[in-house]
């Protein structure tokens, strides 16, 4: 198992005889590559005819041998080499190209504009499907017929409620610390810096709490929700429990729907009490208001009205912040990439409709006079 190579003229040939199995003799494959290297040698030429076993060390020494024939533009012939061993240098040398990108056609700007609404549609027709079926599974939950564990909804209540508490808690004390300074800005041009605790009660109570924790909790939660159904999908978990027929949505959706309905009023409230006291701190220490005044303003700015819409706002994001981390998970693609691409999507979406939705419900609070 030598390498046999001599020189004849201009040209270097290797003889390879017998088996070349587990090669490793790197002083021979030295002295062949510096020979090779001679600029009196112009050809190179490999004769494999009493070749008989060899593995993946051969493969080794004549891409090494090939390469430096390429790159210093040597001719090199190869004779009676094995058509695999040759199809493997070759491959070794195979230069990596980018996978070209599909190229779309350009249609004419009416055809793309119907392209558009049928997409459109369809996505509004899964959802709505998606929705329908998450409200079969609650009324199959009603009648107690749901295939939906209960050690489903506690893990899930348990990880969107009290493990949520600290970064609700930190997020709402700075927006209330943040609200009652640009109040001040202006209402100290007034001599009117005590009622900067009305304003603080107010805005927390009524929409800023629930917003902030709608916020918090669509990239902490619904990010989460997608993440873990999406890998479910990835790993064809969601496959087995349709083979076995149990419902996905009783299974995955309907018991993260629920902890999180429950969970975020609550910590709407949370966030309305850690807002006014970050207003309370600016405005005790930092406006000079007396600790007394600023929690009688406060409390004759409290509303029942504001606090209940405020819970209300929160009801209502924690239902789309599910729906959205639960739907972009079920409709997730088979591989790594459309699990982050889900994720990013549920957050945006719940974000975006949490939105939609407050602009709605102000709407037609505005309208009802509440």
């Amino acid at each position: 198992m030598k390498l046999n190579f001599a020189q004849h003229n201009q040209t270097l040939e290797l003889e390879l005889n017998g088996d070349y199995l587990k090669f490793d003799d790197e002083a021979a494959l030295s002295t062949l590559l510096m020979t090779a290297q001679q600029k009196n040698i112009q050809n190179i030429q490999v004769n494999a005819s009493e070749l008989k076993q060899w593995d993946s060390s051969l493969v080794v020494v004549l891409y090494r041998l090939t390469a430096l024939s390429k790159s210093q533009k040597k001719q090199l012939k190869l004779i009676d080499v094995p058509k695999n061993l040759e199809r493997l240098i070759n491959l070794a040398l195979a230069v990596d190209r980018k996978p070209s990108l599909p190229s779309s056609p350009k249609l004419p700007w009416l055809e793309s504009l119907g392209g558009f609404g049928y997409d459109i549609f369809q996505s509004s027709k899964k959802g709505l499907s998606f929705i329908g079926q998450c409200l079969k599974s609650w009324g199959r939950f009603i009648c107690s017929k749901a295939t939906m564990r209960q050690v489903d909804f506690l893990f899930a209540l348990q990880d969107c409620s009290y493990k949520a508490i600290g970064i609700v808690s930190l997020v709402s004390f700075m927006v209330g610390l943040i609200l009652a300074f640009v109040g001040a800005i202006q209402l100290k041009t007034f001599g009117a810096q005590i009622y900067v605790a009305s304003l603080v009660a107010i805005g927390m109570t009524r929409i800023m709490g629930a917003i902030m924790v709608g916020i918090i909790m669509a990239g902490r939660t619904g990010a989460a929700y997608a993440a873990t159904i999406g890998t479910m999908q990835v790993n064809e978990e969601i496959d087995a429990l349709k083979t076995m027929g149990i419902p996905t949505t009783d299974f995955l959706v309907l018991p993260r729907i629920m902890a999180l309905t429950i969970a975020t009023p609550i910590l709407v409230i949370l966030a309305d009490f850690m807002g006014i006291i970050g207003g309370a701190t600016v405005g005790i220490l930092m406006l000079d208001i007396s600790a007394p005044e600023y929690y009688k303003y406060t409390i004759n700015a409290l509303d029942l009205t504001n606090f209940l819409v405020g819970v209300f706002h929160g009801l209502v994001f924690g239902i789309v912040i599910s729906l959205c981390g639960c739907y972009f998970g079920i409709y997730c693609g088979r591989n790594a990439d459309s699990v982050g691409r889900a994720t990013t999507q549920a957050v945006v979406s719940a974000i975006v409709w949490m939105i939609v939705v407050t602009g709605i419900i102000t709407v037609i609070f505005e309208v009802l006079g509440i």
